[in-house]
């Protein structure tokens, strides 16, 4: 039990991408997709891609999980936290600074289509939809300054 609450106590830095366009009525829309385990939905994210910065690898991310491209925010909007059960079976604790992503298209293939679902909602719904209340947060926010 020591050791893992040891792990916990160390972060972890991921990097996530919040995936956003202007929808009918320009309001913004916000893209989630189901993590692959338990298919809840999430933004994408992942590990820091060597030589790449935290915003590239965000939209690394945003492209490999949900085929968007886009024009990739230089500032995070902010972050939250959340526990991650590794292969292994331990669980470290990771924060996830959160880049927003102007989508410019989708491609039609990408790496894990076939392991994700991929949604637009309004940011209203994704909000209410993502289980972190600190990554609902985040999204209102970024509703509200674009």
């Amino acid at each position: 039990m020591r050791s893992s609450t040891k792990q916990l106590k160390r972060k972890r830095v991921q990097y996530g991408a919040l995936p956003y366009r202007r929808g009918d009525r320009a309001r913004p829309e916000v893209m989630l997709v189901t993590s692959r385990e338990r298919r809840r939905w999430i933004i994408p994210k992942g590990w820091p891609k060597k030589g790449k910065s935290a915003r590239r690898s965000a939209a690394r991310e945003a492209f490999e999980e949900a085929g968007v491209i886009g024009s990739v925010a230089r500032r995070s909007v902010g972050s939250f936290s959340y526990k991650k059960e590794l292969r292994n079976g331990r669980v470290v604790l990771c924060k996830v600074r959160v880049f927003p992503l102007r989508v410019k298209r989708q491609t039609q293939e990408w790496p894990e289509k076939s392991e994700r679902e991929v949604k637009w909602l309004s940011a209203r719904k994704a909000a209410k939809r993502v289980n972190d209340p600190e990554l609902g947060q985040l999204i209102k926010r970024l509703a509200r300054d674009i």
